[in-house]
């Protein structure tokens, strides 16, 4: 990315294509002029699936740190792994739309498989890693391996009164429930005709 380019993250017309960053080593190269160029730059990371209002506040929470959000976010396979197999509900392709247009997220980075909660820290290098309080594979322990990596570590407390397993289990527990009362109503019907045709 040129100097140009990078000012034009900025702009209401930058678009995913701009600001969804594949190659990691691009990504580094980018990072790396912008420091030049003097921005703070602030990093964080997650699933974020089924974007909710509490994934906003945290990311307007992060980018407060700083003057460019770099936002890594987990692949479908990686989120498997994490998250178990129905998860992610939404793809990482339309996740990652979604955080473009979000206004405090300037580039997008995508954590595959085989990169370890470290990796995206260690080509970033950010002045400020924030993490979630609800990230549970982010303790005491990974917070002294990656802070040679960064200038200060942030925990930020949850953002939102609900979050995402919490929705999904509601939708899961809902759908169950539709699914019990359409199987009780079809069972008692069939007992009628059986009971009519003696």
């Amino acid at each position: 990315m040129s100097k140009t380019t990078i000012k034009n993250l900025f702009s209401f017309n930058s678009d995913v294509k701009t600001r969804y960053v594949q190659n990691h080593e691009e990504l580094k190269k980018t990072i790396d002029l912008c420091k030049k160029m003097g921005y703070r730059i602030v990093l964080t990371q997650g699933v974020f699936d089924l974007i909710h209002e509490g994934h906003a506040n945290y990311l307007e929470k992060a980018r407060a740190y700083g003057d460019m959000l770099i936002v890594g976010i987990d692949s479908d396979e990686l989120t498997r792994k994490r998250k178990g197999p129905n998860r992610p509900i939404v793809p990482q392709s339309e996740r990652i739309r979604m955080l473009s247009h979000l206004r405090h997220v300037d580039i997008i980075a995508l954590r595959d498989l085989d990169h370890d909660i470290g990796h995206l820290i260690r080509v970033i290098e950010p002045d400020v890693l924030v993490v979630s309080e609800t990230t549970k594979d982010f303790g005491k322990k990974l917070q002294m391996e990656y802070k040679p990596f960064c200038k200060k570590i942030v925990i930020l407390p949850a953002q939102g009164t609900a979050h995402t397993s919490a929705r999904i289990r509601n939708l899961t527990i809902e759908g169950a429930e539709q699914l019990a009362t359409e199987i009780s109503k079809i069972t008692q019907d069939f007992i009628k005709k059986i009971r009519n045709a003696k």
